[in-house]
């Protein structure tokens, strides 16, 4: 089909998806006659992507789709390829250019593709992204290039958004560009990354490299690679006892010895919740009976670091130092409760495909998170999506009672983390060993976190906002003084210890 074909009934009703509740879905979802399952499964991941069931017309889903259609209509008109660049001032090197130029045409994508954008369907905004997509397959992202710079961005970043842009523009696609973007990412998750479990291929990152290898076998219709990538998650599931991966006190470990439930825990909860709603009831449905240990962690790992919305900053890494990002289109602060309602989200896309119970106590969870996070309210946070947003206001919508905060104790002893919640209030303690880190620092992030697993104690008061933790902390604590901690006033470096986990007792 031309680039430039109008906006069909057919892909309008397949995204729009009426009746739909947006939830992840355990049955496979009723097609039309002709649809094979490779476009069956197309178009149920562009309903997880977009979302379903909302009303375009009411709130908060208005703004977030007039915020998408003026960031793709600035896109659109700042678009300028040349051969180092897609935009002006995003070059290709280094290979984050690559992908924030990915992220522009995902926007413009979604801009076209979901319903009340004041773009939906609109044709030139659809040939400047066929345009930009283009681009990038010729002259950059293309199966004889050669990585350079940080790898995530090759391997990750990239592919995750140029799958995502492929399958929701598909029809609109031609034949060699979608063969180009499956190309790509043979090339650059080739096969042989989806083997050992070693290396940069485990745990959350081998969740993100098998999402885009499953859905290049979709586009690609490519039975053999969605076997692949289904199989290759076998090994995130079962309990680790050293190094990346859940525990079973609950801990949640990624490189190797960060404790990191809240950012890499979180990636991974979200991506095995979107590929196991994708692949349900077809015929690579993930049936490996260790997934049990995913959908136990919801309660078992991480709502015991959620509080009132906020996940403890004890274990979100080197991510707590992050603020506002210069790569943002949108300036979103991005701090403790930023990572808190990202894992919820999660949550209530998992419940789609959990049992009964479960689905009811984790409603009730989120319930709770929603209603007590006055701070950044979940159900308006600028970080989550159009589909995001619908899953969590259907579950906010439902009869199930809102769960209040626990009261008990919690220690995570693989990961070095405590958690001691008393009525009203919760604490959490921060510590180090030989197993795991002071910090972490990397990609120019942290540089200063020296002390924050010294046993560094953050608490939090339910009669308060809680946004001590958020509001500009991290920026203007003495790193020498955190709270709890006796450490030494010594004057270290920027980055001391070394990068990525490094710094251990």
């Amino acid at each position: 089909m031309s680039p430039l074909s109008s906006w069909s009934r057919r892909a309008f009703l397949a995204l729009t998806g009426a009746g739909a509740l947006g939830l992840a879905r355990p049955a496979a979802v009723e097609q039309p006659a002709s649809a094979d399952e490779f476009e069956a499964l197309r178009l149920r991941w562009t309903d997880l992507q977009l979302g379903t069931g909302y009303d375009p017309a009411a709130e908060p889903y208005a703004s977030r789709l007039a915020e998408t259609a003026e960031l793709a209509s600035g896109f659109q008109r700042s678009m300028a390829p040349a051969a180092t660049h897609l935009w002006p001032g995003i070059g290709f090197d280094p290979p984050a250019g690559i992908t924030r130029s990915y992220s522009r045409l995902w926007t413009m994508a979604q801009a076209y593709a979901r319903p009340g954008t004041d773009l939906t369907g609109d044709t030139a905004l659809l040939a400047d992204a066929v345009r930009g997509l283009g681009h990038l397959s010729t002259t950059v992202y293309r199966p004889s290039a050669t990585p350079y710079g940080n790898w995530w961005e090759w391997r990750i970043g990239s592919p995750r958004l140029l799958m995502d842009i492929t399958a929701v523009l598909h029809d609109h696609l031609p034949e060699e560009l979608r063969a180009a973007a499956c190309a790509a990412v043979d090339h650059f998750v080739p096969d042989a990354l989806l083997g050992p479990y070693a290396g940069v291929s485990t745990g959350a990152n081998r969740v993100d490299l098998c999402r885009s290898v499953v859905l290049r076998g979709i586009l690609g219709r490519a039975p053999a690679k969605i076997a692949l990538a289904r199989d290759a998650l076998s090994p995130v599931f079962p309990y680790v006892t050293e190094g990346d991966g859940l525990y079973a006190d609950g801990s949640f470990v990624q490189h190797t010895w960060v404790a990191y439930s809240g950012t890499y825990g979180q990636v991974l909860l979200d991506g095995l919740g979107r590929l196991f709603s994708l692949l349900a009831g077809s015929a690579w449905a993930v049936t490996d009976p260790g997934r049990r240990t995913v959908l136990d962690s919801v309660e078992h790992a991480y709502a015991p670091l959620i509080y009132n919305g906020l996940m403890m900053d004890c274990v979100n890494g080197r991510a707590i130092s992050r603020g506002y990002l210069m790569s943002d289109e949108l300036p979103v602060l991005r701090g403790d409760h930023f990572h808190g309602q990202g894992l919820i989200a999660a949550v209530a896309l998992l419940a789609g495909g959990a049992s009964t119970a479960e689905r009811e106590r984790w409603t009730g969870l989120v319930k709770g998170w929603i209603e007590r996070d006055t701070v950044s309210p979940v159900l308006t946070a600028p970080q989550l999506d159009v589909a995001d947003l619908a899953r969590l206001h259907t579950l906010a919508a439902s009869e199930v009672p809102a769960l209040p905060e626990p009261v008990g104790h919690r220690l995570f002893a693989s990961m070095d983390r405590a958690v001691h919640r008393g009525p009203g209030w919760a604490a959490a303690l921060s510590m180090a060993s030989e197993r795991i880190a002071h910090y972490e620092c990397g990609n120019g992030e942290n540089p200063r976190g020296w002390h924050t697993g010294a046993g560094m104690l953050s608490w939090w008061c339910a009669d308060r906002n809680n946004d001590q933790y958020t509001d500009w902390f991290w920026p203007t604590v003495d790193p020498y003084r955190l709270p709890g901690t006796t450490v030494s006033t010594k004057r270290l470096a920027d980055r001391a210890g070394g990068e990525w986990g490094a710094p251990k007792r």
